[in-house]
């Protein structure tokens, strides 16, 4: 074969392989060792809007100065020193460079999610004079991913509360009076806890029926929601009774809100068909303090005060006494 053959076949093959590099789905980019631009495949012009005439030799901080500079040279470092190839995915940094992307299915995504690959380029002497950056659209998996994350998300949360009330269930409201005793057991920080319920509430039932009853529990407990603090926790502790712990709060500041629900309750009512309900909550508190063993113990101690207000006339709100 004549070398005039050869160059020709040679320059093909770099034609043909030039032609894969500008026209493959990902990007490509080839820095020296000043980080200047060698290499720029159509990828990176098609979403970044700057040809290669403009990027070419030109520093890849320059052309993206929302790259921080310190965070690529720290993630390029192995590549040129220890001539290994480093990672980055979008879990770790959603993107690398600010691209738009045209994906109706994805269009909640500000930029388009990448992932990166940096690959030292190794000279005839075995030195790595450049490096090959590597970038992946990810934005259809990262975006479903993330869909899928908050869908579990959302049914974790929705396995936390109670239909009828918006609650905290049970289950999920102990663990979270289990976690605020082991706080102060642990750092001392005041905590109250109230458990109250509707008076007469079978009374309810039994002259207006169930689905008055049940108006009548989403009446207290949305009155509920509306005096509570984002730090209070406050869940159905099971048919019309309800507990509230109520964070870095002592006795005073229980009973301050207690009388004020109470007093909104007894004020309210509940129009059925062409009945008007009115209702009373007895109230239950304890606050926390050394005495108390357990977050049931914590527990039992508020039951022991609101059975006080049943056994004193309901309508009221009653705290234990302080052990000394």
């Amino acid at each position: 074969m004549s070398q005039d053959t050869e160059l020709s076949h040679f320059l093909k093959d770099v034609h043909w392989l030039m032609d894969i590099l500008q026209n493959i789905d990902v990007g490509l980019v080839v820095l020296d060792q000043n980080y200047e631009i060698s290499l720029w495949n159509q990828f990176m012009q098609n979403h970044s809007g700057k040809a290669p005439e403009i990027v070419l030799n030109q520093t890849l901080f320059s052309v993206f100065p929302e790259l921080s500079e310190d965070w690529f040279r720290r993630k390029a470092e192995p590549a040129f020193i220890l001539k290994s190839a480093t990672f980055t995915t979008w879990e770790q940094r959603p993107y690398l460079f600010h691209f738009p992307h045209y994906r109706p299915i994805t269009g909640t995504a500000r930029f388009m999610y990448q992932n990166t690959t940096i690959i030292p380029l190794m000279n005839t002497n075995g030195q790595v004079s450049h490096i090959c950056l590597i970038v992946y659209d990810v934005t259809d998996s990262a975006m479903n991913k993330l869909a899928q994350i908050e869908a579990n998300n959302r049914l974790e949360g929705l396995s936390r509360i109670d239909h009828l009330t918006q609650l905290y269930n049970r289950g999920y409201w102990e663990q979270c009076l289990e976690k605020e005793f082991k706080r102060f057991d642990r750092y001392q920080i005041p905590a109250s806890l109230i458990m109250f319920d509707i008076d007469h509430f079978k009374s309810v039932n039994d002259t207006y029926g169930h689905i008055a009853g049940d108006d009548v529990i989403r009446m207290v407990s949305a009155t509920l929601r509306s005096q509570l603090r984002d730090t209070d926790l406050a869940g159905r502790y099971g048919g019309e009774e309800f507990g509230v712990v109520l964070t870095n709060t002592d006795t005073a500041g229980a009973v301050e809100l207690t009388e004020r629900l109470r007093k909104q309750i007894e004020n309210q009512m509940v129009v059925f068909g062409e009945q008007e309900i009115k209702i009373t909550v007895s109230l239950g508190i304890c606050e926390l303090n050394e005495t108390i063993d357990s977050y049931q113990q914590w527990l039992e101690s508020a039951d022991k005060a609101l059975y006080y207000c049943k056994e004193h006339g309901r309508n009221q709100s009653y705290s234990l006494p302080q052990t000394p």
